[in-house]
């Protein structure tokens, strides 16, 4: 086995989109268990918005990555070596780790995950992960749907907007989704059974919603549920459009984790007249119910009714580049995006 650890080391806080410059990729001496504590090998790394907003130094839901460490990452991983009471090596475990090839975590720090004949070791970290409990519970908890009822998802071809949309559908409701170019509209149509599409990079989201969720009679727009993803002025041009008593479910802003200045807020005044919604979640307060999603998703996926996708990447050199496809424009990918450090799992 290797006898040192490859990382992505923080080294100063970004500004803007200059994250190259903060981060430093190294090889430090391989970690070593004390007592308690288990020695775990990422087998893959989870890439998310939420790493950006990690890196700042200011408040958020947790605290923020030090300098000189590596930087936060969601990981699957296998236990190489034990001190820990109950683990094993050989044993596979789920937890926060960091853009390295080793850490150290105590029992309390890690869930164990159980592998499924038929079901690749990719889906824990996508749909049967964080991605599809973010996905279940930000829907069905916050939104709580109703059939007949109009869902608009954006980042509607990413990890957690193609499930939204999905779960919408067996919900019964019409489902929109915005995504970035004519061939991520056609795969939320073909592959993931979106109703309607809109191409921000090509059309005004504003006048298409009007087109295909018009207002009604009580003076609220069509839209009763928004999924929000994005922010800026593609979540501005949806809730202008929102209907009344509609929800608007506040998941990430990914168009401002890179701003150097805070932006302009959204003019409330749509919320105000039509008596909507807005909650922001986080999908941690729902860790404690983890089994019920993993359950519902597992059996929509066995029946046929969710597909999900993944993008895999090779390589703890190439996560930095991975790292940009996540606020390329238009995105540089479709599905979870994800690297795979340990070549020897498949």
């Amino acid at each position: 086995m290797p006898a040192t650890n490859k990382q992505w080391t923080l080294i100063r806080r970004p500004v803007g989109d200059d994250v190259d410059a903060c981060l430093r990729f190294e090889e430090k001496p391989k970690p070593v268990p004390g007592p308690g504590q288990m020695l775990v090998r990422t087998a893959y790394l989870s890439l998310d918005p939420a790493n950006r907003l990690w890196m700042k130094d200011e408040p958020s839901y947790m605290p923020p990555v030090p300098l000189g460490g590596p930087m936060y990452g969601g990981i699957i991983g296998t236990v190489e070596a034990s001190a820990a009471e109950g683990f094993v090596p050989g044993d596979l475990v789920a937890g926060l780790g960091g853009w390295a090839e080793y850490h150290l975590f105590t029992p309390g720090e890690v869930g164990r995950v159980t592998p499924v004949e038929g079901v690749p070791l990719s889906a824990w970290m996508s749909v049967l992960g964080a991605t599809g409990i973010t996905a279940y519970f930000g829907l069905l908890e916050v939104g709580k749907p109703k059939a007949g009822e109009t869902l608009v998802v954006s980042a509607a071809a990413g990890a957690v907007g193609s499930i939204v949309g999905q779960i919408g559908k067996i919900m019964g409701c019409r489902v929109i989704g915005i995504a970035g170019g004519a061939q991520k509209c056609r795969h939320l149509k073909t592959r993931f059974g979106f109703d309607e599409t809109i191409d921000y990079k090509s059309e005004n989201v504003a006048a298409r919603l009007a087109e295909l969720a018009p207002p009604r009679a009580d003076g609220g727009g069509g839209v009763d549920m928004y999924f929000e993803n994005v922010g800026g002025e593609i979540g501005n041009a949806v809730i202008e459009n929102i209907a009344m008593r509609g929800r608007v479910m506040l998941c990430g802003m990914i168009s401002q984790y890179n701003a150097k200045e805070r932006p302009l807020g959204v003019d409330l005044t749509k919320i105000l007249m039509c008596r909507a919604t807005i909650e922001g979640f986080l999908v941690l307060d729902y860790f404690p119910r983890a089994a019920e999603a993993v359950n519902a998703l597992s059996a929509w996926i066995r029946s046929g009714q969710l597909v999900y996708d993944v993008d895999v990447r090779e390589g703890i050199e190439n996560t930095l580049s991975a790292f940009h496809s996540l606020f390329a424009p238009g995105g540089g990918h479709t599905g979870k995006l994800m690297v795979r450090i340990d070549p020897d799992i498949s």
